[in-house]
């Protein structure tokens, strides 16, 4: 339980200075909002009252606590762009970039582990070299070129697959499926090629050891060896691994999004960004931090479930 309760005060701690930084970052930044609102004829009158009626003629301090404190009850503004407030907007694009962002994941776990699994199982053989050389180049490849590369050679060939827009699932499974599954393969392809690797190395490093030894030479089955011991103490390492390449997921689905032309979050933020519209732009930044961290704080809760030993360090 103590582990725990660290692992959650390291977190509150980390989003809070992470909205320090973003706000102090906004505050930098070129550029006046409220012009942005009101346009370049408004006279200082309507720009002084605007001002007021945002609190942003308050000292800085008061403008981040009355913003940390909008962040923990949901409240994150409005949109100067969408004259509507950011949470709206938010809640209405995340469930296309988090149904990206799961059936990528999802990809990566259902083909990195067993072809690394498979390899391993076959160092230096034929298969080993062969898939090693194709992961190479799959770690090369840009995410906006591997994009239109499928959506030359899958989207224009099949109608099960759309190339830009989205179908919401509640609307039809098989639209949203094929909406989404060009932009995941996107991000996945490489991800899967970084997490092989990994997979791969992390059990050819168990199998060395003596413990693999001695275990077969009590004539254990290779399977139960393979799955019962070698996979459990490598998940440490692939865990690890999982936490950043989750990160990149997020990262990914923004220039995915816009490839695809899918309504999520990526595409959002761009447009927030190129409308300077800061109160927009901050709000996903702090989602984006949220998911991140929050993932990383689950890995680190299954850390603790798969090696005990973590939790008395």
């Amino acid at each position: 339980m103590a582990y725990i309760i660290r692992r959650i005060i390291l977190f509150v701690v980390t989003m809070a200075i992470v909205s320090f930084i973003t706000f102090a970052v906004f505050q930098i930044l070129p550029g006046d909002p409220i012009r942005t609102m009101l346009g370049t004829e408004a006279d200082e009158v309507q720009v002084e009252t605007l001002r007021k009626e945002l609190g942003l003629d308050q000292p800085l301090y008061v403008q981040y606590f009355d913003w940390a404190k909008g962040l923990v009850t949901g409240d994150l503004g409005e949109s100067i762009r969408f004259s509507m407030p950011v949470k709206e907007l938010l809640m209405d694009r995340l469930p296309v970039t988090i149904s990206l962002a799961v059936i990528t994941l999802l990809i990566v776990i259902i083909v990195a582990i067993p072809l690394g699994i498979f390899v391993a199982k076959r160092q230096n053989k034929m298969s080993d070299v062969v898939f090693s050389s194709i992961t190479q180049v799959g770690m090369a490849i840009p995410s906006f070129w591997l994009g239109m590369l499928l959506i030359l050679y899958l989207g224009m060939n099949f109608s099960f697959f759309s190339i830009s827009g989205y179908v919401p699932w509640t609307e039809s499974i098989a639209g949203a499926l094929g909406a989404i599954l060009l932009p995941a393969l996107t991000i996945a392809i490489p991800q899967i090629a970084v997490k092989f690797r990994y997979v791969r190395n992390a059990i050819l490093e168990q199998l060395r050891l003596d413990y693999v030894r001695t275990i077969r030479s009590k004539g254990i089955t290779e399977k139960f060896v393979m799955y019962k011991h070698v996979l459990r103490n490598s998940m440490i390492p692939i865990l690890t691994i999982f936490g950043l390449i989750t990160a990149e997921v997020v990262a990914g689905t923004i220039i995915v999004e816009q490839v695809f032309a899918l309504p999520g979050i990526g595409q959002l933020l761009i447009t927030s960004i190129g409308y300077r519209d800061f109160p927009l732009v901050q709000g996903i930044v702090m989602y984006i931090t949220f998911a991140v961290v929050f993932i990383n704080f689950l890995v680190d809760i299954l850390y603790s479930v798969l090696d005990p030993r973590i939790r008395l360090n």
